[in-house]
């Protein structure tokens, strides 16, 4: 039996906090949790992130089932991001996030501002032409970092939340 209870927490450092939290919880719907930040020299923080002399300010953010943790950090600096980063390097590639509607929560984020690599509805059917049971697409957020949004319907071979 393992000791793990559960994902709590995803992740995620940008460029701009306040554009961040306007896509997470402006946009997405997120609900605020915490928000802090710390100043350089704390040595408990640096030890845990594993920088020197590191600062930046952060927030949380509940969605249904997890939270998302976001930073900026000030020191030490980052180097620049790829807005178009391969979703094929090593590393993390993205999060998915199951919605009701995928046709309409595509739309709202494409009002938003938020970029795809291709729309859902071309996303129905597999190489062979057969219905999948879910339909799923890649998106951008306001820096490149990934995320997806899948609609899964009945029959699908993917457990729903």
């Amino acid at each position: 039996m393992s000791d793990v209870i559960g994902i709590h927490h995803v992740a995620i450092a940008v460029p701009d906090i306040e554009l961040a939290h306007r896509f997470y919880v402006d946009i997405l719907g997120f609900e605020d949790a915490k928000i802090g930040g710390w100043e350089a020299g704390n040595e408990w923080i640096d030890n845990i992130v594993g920088l020197k002399n590191s600062a930046g300010r952060s927030f949380m953010c509940r969605a249904p089932n997890c939270y998302i943790e976001v930073f900026q950090y000030t020191s030490p600096p980052p180097a620049p991001q790829d807005p178009k980063r391969p979703v094929n390097e090593y590393g993390y590639t993205h999060f998915g996030m199951q919605v009701k509607d995928i046709a309409k929560v595509y739309e709202r984020l494409l009002e938003a501002g938020l970029t795809f690599h291709v729309a859902p509805d071309r996303m129905v059917t597999n190489e062979k032409g057969e219905r999948v049971g879910f339909s799923a697409t890649y998106g951008r957020d306001f820096f490149g970092n990934v995320f997806e949004i899948m609609e899964i319907r009945e029959g699908a071979d993917i457990r729903p939340l």
